[in-house]
């Protein structure tokens, strides 16, 4: 566990619930390591040694960080400022095993306002997955996750315009997921199960209601992948999907069922380029006869340049089915292009920063929605125990059309500080 995985800053890798890495032989023709990217390159010096417990270890870990927000409620007039500190004690365990590995997580977000108590919460989340090597080649990933979230104001999908909501939407995230992986030689087969079950909490008055947002979403699909050479796979994947919404009520119930087909390649074919590209066809059908389906031209992909070792320059996109919250509307299409650098000043010291270009269309309502998010951060190691970091980011929203949204801008100057033993 590395000290520069600071959960509080997207900028770094965040530090979420312990993942467990599917294996891979040292002759497999699916490695994707000949670069190695800045975020990823170990700092023996400075990672946690954890706490030996058996055949496992412990890795204890606090953030501290300290926000400047000038616009906490995300509006375009009448801004409201204030500072935010946030308290996350975390703990992660993991399996020291020569084969299958065991994994478990908890940790915490205590959010505290200077000024507007009302925007108080705490967020929490327990986590566990393992990994069973059945043999060469071969293995099944399971993982289960329990959270208590809150969602930011400037969230797109949040539940009533910017600000409106008396108090922060808070709900319940359950996750789990089944992967199961053989290789044959050239040939690599995934399937993979995933299940999400959302529970919004009551906000005590009908016009701030959440709850019409309950559902749960199954998805299920399969990936084939064949090697082409060491470097390089082509692979075809199919995911379907079923989401159930709880309402009774017809104008919220977006349940539908949908699907997303494509081919794509991933590749690490030289000293200098590492990437993962994928194009195809994307639908979904809702039971309501009022939403109509959505359909199109589907994509998801990223790019990894390395001019030097020190640096990592990235490039990503997306286009994909989201779910709406706005009346009248079963959902949007959302269309997202981003790059990002990351550079290693010294051993320990590192910048990175990352911009983001989203679009989204919403379907049968006149409503475009753009958002431009910059974000910049310096990590600085001590180090193994003691990391500190800097982040600014900033974000536009500007939304159109007759039913448009909230249009707003947000800084924030994030100051945070981690221990991990």
């Amino acid at each position: 566990m590395r000290i520069l995985t600071c959960s509080a800053i997207a900028a770094c890798m965040a530090l979420t619930a312990p993942q467990l890495a599917q294996a891979q032989d040292l002759g497999s023709n699916f490695k994707r390591d000949k670069n190695v990217s800045v975020r990823q390159r170990p700092r023996p010096d400075y990672e946690a040694t954890g706490q030996k417990a058996g055949g496992f270890t412990l890795y204890p870990r606090v953030t501290v960080d300290f926000e400047n927000n000038d616009n906490i409620y995300a509006v375009a007039s009448g801004k409201t400022k204030d500072n935010i500190w946030r308290v996350k004690p975390e703990l992660a365990v993991r399996s020291d095993w020569s084969r299958h590995a065991l994994g478990f997580f908890a940790g915490g977000n205590v959010i505290r306002y200077s000024d507007k108590a009302t925007e108080n919460t705490e967020e929490y989340t327990l986590a566990a997955n393992g990994r069973l090597d059945v043999a060469r080649g071969s293995n099944i990933v399971a993982s289960g996750q329990y959270q208590r979230l809150t969602e930011p104001r400037t969230s797109i999908t949040a539940g009533s315009p910017a600000g409106a909501t008396p108090k922060p939407v808070q709900y319940d995230l359950v996750t789990s997921s089944l992967v199961g992986t053989k290789e044959f030689n050239r040939l690599r087969v995934t399937a993979r199960l995933d299940d999400k079950d959302f529970n919004y909490k009551d906000q005590g008055s009908l016009i701030f209601n959440q709850n019409t947002r309950d559902r749960n979403e199954l998805s299920y699909g399969a990936k084939a992948e064949y090697a082409v050479s060491p470097d390089t796979a082509l692979y075809v994947s199919a995911t379907g999907n079923k989401k159930d919404y709880d309402t009774n009520l017809a104008a919220f119930d977006r349940t539908s069922d949908g699907y997303v087909v494509g081919v794509g390649a991933n590749f690490d074919v030289s000293e200098l380029v590492r990437g993962d590209l994928q194009v195809g066809y994307m639908k979904q059908s809702y039971d309501q006869a009022a939403f109509k389906s959505i359909d199109g031209f589907n994509a998801v992909g990223r790019l990894e340049w390395f001019p030097t070792q020190l640096t990592t320059v990235g490039v990503n996109g997306s286009r994909t089915i989201e779910e709406a919250v706005a009346p009248g509307s079963p959902g949007f299409v959302s269309n997202n292009i981003g790059a990002s650098i990351d550079h290693e000043l010294l051993r320990n010291v590192l910048l990175s920063a990352s911009y983001t270009r989203s679009k989204d269309q919403y379907e049968q309502i006149a409503r475009d929605d753009k958002r431009d998010n910059f974000s910049a951060t310096a990590t600085y190691l001590l180090n193994r125990r003691v990391g500190v970091f800097l982040t600014y980011t900033y974000l536009k929203q500007e939304s159109t059309g007759a039913n448009k949204g909230a249009s707003f801008k947000d800084n924030k100057l994030i100051a945070s500080v981690a221990l991990q033993f």
